[in-house]
């Protein structure tokens, strides 16, 4: 069984009813929105957070009966969802707000994410923006492409790689362990440019749209990735991770590094992350 055009945008509609019920209307102010810290004052939860999530949930089990459904707010209670990751013939991952501190700062750069896997394997992803209404869509084997909400669409291309001192990246360098964490952001000045939108969904859109050449990333959970790792790839990009191994959406330990081909991958990881 496939996962077909029409599933994606079923599930499109259930992220953008969630977005027009429980998160822009507290983003805007006309509901207030309540926003406590998880591990840190950069890592937060918010009650458009947890109230999206519990929306989409529902709203996929009552469209894919039998599906099962990992979300970022739910693993937060019970991190044993992870684990079963793998085995299901139809999950779906999903990240209600995606920068949720730029949410949570009323700076509208925050997505929401799902990725769909049967058995393990990435198939499908969405990556929508709320404050924008327009979508990137990713079908394995079928591309990517981002859809508005009047119907235009466009396919997604990433940049064909430039030299390494001409690269601008896309980096989340928080989470390397050790003495990475110093000397990995020290080699920055390397390349191009080095930002970080604290937003992998708008990150991901703008690698996949070729405003960006790269994406390193220091922590590797899969409502973070999995969308946005096969819209790159399905874009005519090249991942692994930091030790070139492929991505998994069942890995969550390390990190992943996005370049435009294997050479330019080789290329970056000699440059930012060799001892």
């Amino acid at each position: 069984m496939t996962f077909s055009h029409a599933d994606l945008g079923t599930v499109v509609e259930i992220l953008r009813d969630a977005a027009r019920a429980e998160i822009m209307p507290r983003f805007r102010g006309d509901v207030p929105k309540r926003t406590r810290e998880k591990t840190s004052r950069q890592d937060l939860v918010t009650d458009a957070d947890e109230a999206a999530e519990a929306a989409i949930t529902a709203a996929l089990l009552r469209a894919f009966p039998g599906c099962a459904v990992v979300g970022e707010e739910a693993t937060e209670r019970d991190p044993a969802l992870l684990d079963a990751l793998g085995e299901p013939d139809l999950a779906f991952v999903i990240d209600p707000i995606d920068g949720t501190k730029n949410f949570a700062s009323s700076l509208p750069l925050f997505g929401v994410m799902a990725a769909v896997l049967r058995r393990g394997e990435i198939v499908a992803g969405v990556i929508l923006d709320p404050a924008e209404d327009d979508w990137a869509l990713a079908l394995r084997g079928e591309g990517a492409w981002l859809q508005r909400a009047d119907g235009r669409r466009h396919d997604l291309h990433v940049a064909p790689a430039p030299s390494l001192a001409e690269m601008a990246g896309l980096v989340s360098w928080t989470f390397f362990p050790g003495d990475e964490r110093s000397r990995v952001p020290a080699r920055f000045p390397r390349v191009a440019n080095a930002s970080d939108y604290r937003c992998a969904a708008h990150q991901y859109r703008l690698l996949c749209g070729g405003f960006y050449d790269f994406a390193l990333y220091s922590k590797l959970m899969p409502w973070d990735h999995a969308a946005g790792w096969l819209l790159h790839r399905e874009a005519g990009g090249y991942s692994a991770c930091l030790d070139g191994s492929p991505y998994a959406a069942t890995r969550h330990e390390g990190g992943l590094l996005c370049a435009p081909d294997r050479d330019s991958w080789a290329l970056l990881s000699d440059a930012l992350l060799r001892p």
